[in-house]
């Protein structure tokens, strides 16, 4: 019996310690955790760290996963250049930033100056933003290629100015 309870906590701690969300939404854009372990692992492919922000109940966040991010998160040719990480803006889990300071995902996005979701934001290995982010959801026919010209620039600024091709 005490066995079957220390089951049983473990299994609420760990359903309350994650958010409460569809299966897609960690799928391929998985939520931030340790994001100085991400700029590493953008550095080792030359590349960059794509964040969006999103909010629990955003209908335009899960357009922008469904129809953009996941897809891109599966191709190999995204996969070389872009580390995707995911924040909620009103969330609670806890991430190591940057500079490796432990803060919740909605003091990171206050931190970012980010007060529309869905937004996306790239950045160095340093964590410095690279470029405008991509703020909503405006265009959906356009959506996909100004999120690869805000990519080709931030690689472009990453790689010395080099001409970036996806």
């Amino acid at each position: 019996m005490k066995q079957r309870l220390v089951w049983l906590w473990a299994i609420v701690a760990w359903a309350l310690s994650a958010p409460f969300l569809p299966a897609w939404a960690e799928e391929g854009v998985p939520y931030a955790r340790d994001l100085q372990r991400d700029a590493e692992l953008a550095r080792k492919k030359n590349g960059v760290v794509l964040v969006m922000f999103s909010g629990e109940y955003c209908g335009y966040c899960e357009r922008v996963l469904k129809e953009f991010l996941i897809p891109m998160s599966r191709n190999p040719e995204y996969q070389k250049k872009l580390v995707m990480r995911r924040v909620d803006n009103t969330g609670l889990t806890t991430v190591k930033d940057f500079d490796g300071n432990v803060e919740d995902h909605r003091q990171f996005t206050a931190e970012q100056g980010v007060g529309m979701v869905p937004t996306v934001m790239l950045f160095d290995r340093n964590g410095k933003p690279l470029g405008k982010p991509l703020v909503g959801l405006t265009t959906v026919d356009y959506y996909g290629y100004y999120l690869d010209q805000a990519i080709d620039a931030a690689l472009a600024k990453v790689r010395g100015g080099a001409a970036a091709s996806h």
